[in-house]
Formats: structure tokens, sequence, C-alpha cells
């Protein structure tokens, strides 16, 4: 019994660092438009987002955890150490992305770890069609949405203030990010941390500490949000320099169109309990505001180097989550 509890505790903590380097890894979506159109310091700017991605269960449900523990593969399948490998291949791939700056999908990389141990341990019955299916739908959807969301926003607004002095406009708009910001990270932290919620939820479920029907405990969700949040404060500041700065100018006025946009999508997935990519979705507005001056104001040769890793997480996340399922399969009994 000690030794159960023991490696119960650890893959806990495990998922507990996955959460932490979500909200350090995602950092940037919440606070890179904050920091390049020096609205806030850098430190200020980490502070203000882990605010709001800690107090983020207050106001969504937890659809997004109950898809993720139960809706992505069968939760009769799931022992120690499909949740092991699931862990592992979703921090391999955070680590690798993070080290060359480039902003993948925490999200989808948890995804690819959870099918690829799956799949390592039970075949392909062990995926539910269904969960898989929608979450791969919205790889697609979500940039694209956040990106013409963001698109008629910013045009809107260069058709408003279109006689308007550009300063006291620009102005203006610096302190409604504050708004903005603000939801953004409401939303980063409502649909991001549901994941861990869920990984955790099951995981105790398996083992038995779960009693009648599947739910996320509170302890869970508190201790998800805080590590998220936790996260978010040390920032990654590799990535941060590619979403502010990297893949388009952004002027106040397109920092509070993209985070407006970003923020109703994320708003729209969480309550319909569909595990987005924050990173997707922000990177997508960023587009969509670059488009709104001209399609050169893009650097197309940096944002095809993001789609490529977009490709590439749900696969090389679920490979490396298969080699690990074997190897902890070993000893996780």
């Amino acid at each position: 019994m000690d030794h159960a509890i023991l490696i119960m505790a650890m893959l806990v903590f495990v998922a507990l660092i996955f959460d932490f380097m979500n909200g350090f890894h995602d950092a940037a979506n919440s606070i890179a438009l904050m920091v390049s159109t020096r609205l806030l310091t850098p430190q200020a700017a980490v502070v203000w987002a882990a605010f709001f991605n800690l107090i983020a269960f207050l106001f969504f449900g937890l659809h997004v955890a109950n898809v993720v523990g139960k809706g992505i593969i069968s939760k009769e399948i799931i022992d120690n150490a499909v949740i092991f490998g699931a862990l592992s291949g979703a921090i391999s791939w955070n680590l690798i992305t993070w080290w060359f700056g480039i902003p993948s999908s925490s999200s989808h990389a948890l995804v690819g770890g959870l099918v690829g141990a799956g799949v390592a341990k039970a075949g392909t019955g062990a995926i539910v069609a269904e969960g898989l299916i929608k979450t791969s739908v919205a790889i697609i959807l979500s940039p694209l949405f956040g990106m013409l969301l963001a698109l008629i926003l910013m045009v809107l607004v260069l058709w408003i203030y279109e006689k308007s002095s550009p300063y006291p406009t620009e102005r203006m708009f610096n302190k409604l990010q504050f708004v903005s910001s603000s939801l953004y990270s409401l939303g980063h932290g409502g649909n991001d941390a549901q994941k861990t919620m869920g990984i955790i939820a099951v995981l105790l479920y398996a083992n038995g500490y779960i009693q009648g029907d599947f739910h996320v405990p509170f302890w869970v969700v508190i201790s998800c949000q805080i590590a998220m949040a936790c996260g978010t404060l040390f920032g990654g500041w590799r990535i941060v320099r590619t979403m502010g700065m990297g893949i388009t100018r952004i002027r106040p006025s397109g920092g509070f169109c993209a985070q407006t946009s970003g923020a109703i999508a994320l708003f729209i997935a969480t309550s319909l309990g569909i595990p987005v990519s924050t990173t997707h979705t922000i990177t997508g507005a960023i587009v969509g505001v670059g488009l709104s001056r001209r399609v050169s104001a893009v650097r197309w040769g940096l944002a095809s180097r993001i789609v490529w890793a977009w490709v590439l997480t749900i696969p090389c996340a679920g490979l490396i989550a298969a080699i690990s399922y074997h190897f902890g399969s070993t000893f996780l009994k």
C-alpha cells in the first residue's frame, strides 16, 4: 500500500510539473503583447497574467477536464504507466520547443502523449474517436477563428479611428489592453489548467481513489490553478520574443484586438469542453492583426516554422510517450 501511494504521489507531482511548465511555456501567450507594446514591464506583466490564471476556476466549469480525463482515450485502459508515458511525452516536447523558442501547443502535446501511451498499451482501440476528432478539428479551427476575428476587429478599429490622431488613439488602446489581457489570461487559465486536472482525476479514478462517477476533486482544481499561475510567474522569455516581436509589429490597438479575439475563442471553446491550444489561438490572432495592414507585414518564414511545430506536436509527443510507457510499465507496478 505504501508503495502504491508513493507512486501515486510521484505521478501527481509530475502532472503538476507539467502544469507548471504549461504556464511557463505559455506565459508568452498572455504577456507578450503587453510587453511588446510597452504596456507593462515583463515582471509586472507576468504577475498580472498569473493572477488571472489563478482565479480562472471561479468563472468556468470543468468541461475540458472531463474531456481530457475520459474523452481522448478510454478511461478503462488508463493505469500509472499510461499517465507516466503521456506526461513524459508532453513535457519532453514542451522542453524541446521551448529551447528553440517555438510556440508549440502544450495542450496538443498532452493529447499526443495520451494517444501515444494509450495506443502503446491497448492499440488503436484505446482511442475515443469522438473526442480525438473534436480536438484535432480544433487544431485547425482555433488559429483560423482567432485570425479571422482579429482581422475583422482590427479593420473595424482602423475604420472607426481613421480620422483620429494616432497618438491619443493608441494611448487609449494601451489602457484597454488591461481589459483584453485580463480576459485572455482568464481564458488561458480556464482552458489549459483543466487539462492537467483531467489527467490527475483520471489517475485517481484508475487507482480507486475516486468512487462513483468520474469527477474532479476540488483539491485537484486548486492545485492545478496554483501550479499554472506559478509557471506563468517564471515566464518563457524565449517564446515571448517570438510571439511579441517576431511574427509582426504590434501596436496597442493591435494588441487589444488580438487579445480580445483570443479571449473570445477561448471562452467559447472552454464552455463547449474543447481542449484548444491557447498558443494556436493567439498566434492566429497576431497574424490577423498583421494582415489588416498588408500581407507582407507578417513574417511568413517564422510563421511557417510555427505551423510545422503544430503539425509535429501530436505525433512527436505520442512517439516519446509510447517509448516512455514501455519504460514506465516495468517499474510502475
